[in-house]
């Protein structure tokens, strides 16, 4: 008897499931009106990141954008010449490859080379020899692969300072150059894996 009442109660509850009309209802998708999703890990998401490609580890402002930061380097060039010469002394080649070498490092500077002469001579002579020496060291840096168009030169011809002096003379025979390069760096963020300097 208990048998055919469980026979009976489990009839109905899979005939019930079988007549069952109600149609399936899916879990509905939430609609996004903004893409929260953040491809580059910054912590900022994508719908408001303006700076997708932000390097890993960087810094970030509110807009996803790495904070910069300026660093500035300075290249001088100082080059000795002989009496009444423009022949660069490879002693000097070295740096005069240091500088393209600065140069190419920081591609948005331009060099001006100035040539100077000591006072003995002809002014319009030792103005033309003062503008050969800067242009044969601006072949020089064009040979270590500067952009010609990044370069100008001037020739100054003699010193102001007149002295007699052998070995103030000497120094006055001379080619120059100051560049500052650029860069910006981004400000790395602070972690707990950060070392800091003792």
């Amino acid at each position: 008897m208990k048998k055919r009442i469980l026979a009976s109660i489990i009839s109905v509850v899979c005939v019930g499931c079988a007549n069952d009309t109600d149609d399936y209802i899916e879990t509905p998708l939430p609609q996004q009106q903004a893409d929260l999703r953040d491809f580059d890990s910054d912590g900022v998401i994508n719908a408001r990141d303006k700076c997708p490609a932000t390097p890993s580890g960087a810094r970030v402002n509110n807009n996803g954008c790495e904070e910069l930061i300026e660093v500035a380097q300075e290249q001088t060039l100082k080059i000795l010449f002989e009496n009444d010469s423009a022949e660069i002394n490879p002693v000097f080649a070295g740096q005069i490859e240091g500088m393209a070498e600065f140069l190419n490092q920081y591609p948005e500077t331009s060099i001006e080379i100035q040539g100077f002469a000591s006072n003995p001579g002809n002014k319009e002579y030792n103005l033309e020899l003062s503008r050969n020496r800067a242009l044969f060291v601006q072949d020089k840096l064009i040979g270590f692969g500067v952009d010609p168009n990044r370069v100008t030169i001037i020739g100054y011809g003699e010193d102001e300072v007149e002295d007699t002096n052998p070995t103030e003379e000497a120094l006055e025979r001379r080619v120059e150059a100051t560049v500052i390069g650029f860069k910006g760096d981004f400000i790395r963020e602070w972690t707990i894996f950060t070392k800091l300097p003792k």
